[in-house]
């Protein structure tokens, strides 16, 4: 995120750490960051499937009160999960493709500025971004809390503190996220 904030205030230094991406470290980082990514997703689906044939199928239980992991995001969390996959992919497809798998293929990288300006010059693709920003806000909203708690992190004392750590830190990342397409579509619009 922060490195995606330089392009808001400089096009060369965003260059720069576009550069900085293309080095052999990060390039062996992203199969790794990959593999983990792809093991999240076989265990969501298998937590989600276990979750269902504990309640009974897709009947859920009758219960007087709900509890605490009982929010939107948390019942929804699959459907979050399968938004968040479609957004990497049309990232994946806006900026990966066209940069790193370039480099990889023994090819140029595409000017990184210019691969800005072409997604998000287009509104409706910046606020499709948008859309998958939220997304992932409520999908990690939930999903930082919800690990610390699987990991034993649930007292009393810091069950609250997690919740609100957790949702600041997401929203400073998704915010920054967001200004970065909101100022490239205002920039390319002249609003800038």
């Amino acid at each position: 995120m922060c490195l995606n904030l330089v392009s808001v205030f400089s096009p060369e230094g965003f260059q720069k750490v576009c550069d900085f991406m293309g080095l052999p470290i990060v390039g062996i980082m992203v199969p790794i960051l990959a593999f983990g990514f792809i093991i999240h997703i076989i265990y969501a689906f298998y937590l989600t499937i276990t979750n269902l044939k504990s309640r009974g199928g897709l009947k859920r239980y009758e219960v007087a009160t709900k509890s605490a992991a009982d929010s939107w995001a948390s019942k929804n969390m699959i459907y979050l999960g399968a938004i968040v996959v479609l957004g990497i992919t049309l990232h994946l497809t806006h900026f990966w493709a066209d940069m790193q798998l370039e480099e990889w293929m023994g090819g140029e990288s595409a000017d990184p500025n210019v691969l800005l300006g072409q997604t998000f010059g287009n509104l409706p693709i910046t606020l499709i971004y948008i859309a998958w920003f939220v997304a992932i806000w409520l999908h990690l909203s939930h999903g930082f809390w919800s690990a610390l708690q699987t990991l034993g992190c649930n007292n009393q004392i810091w069950f609250k503190r997690w919740k609100t750590i957790g949702i600041v830190y997401v929203t400073i990342l998704m915010g920054g996220f967001a200004t970065t397409a909101i100022a490239a579509y205002c920039r390319v619009n002249g609003l800038l």
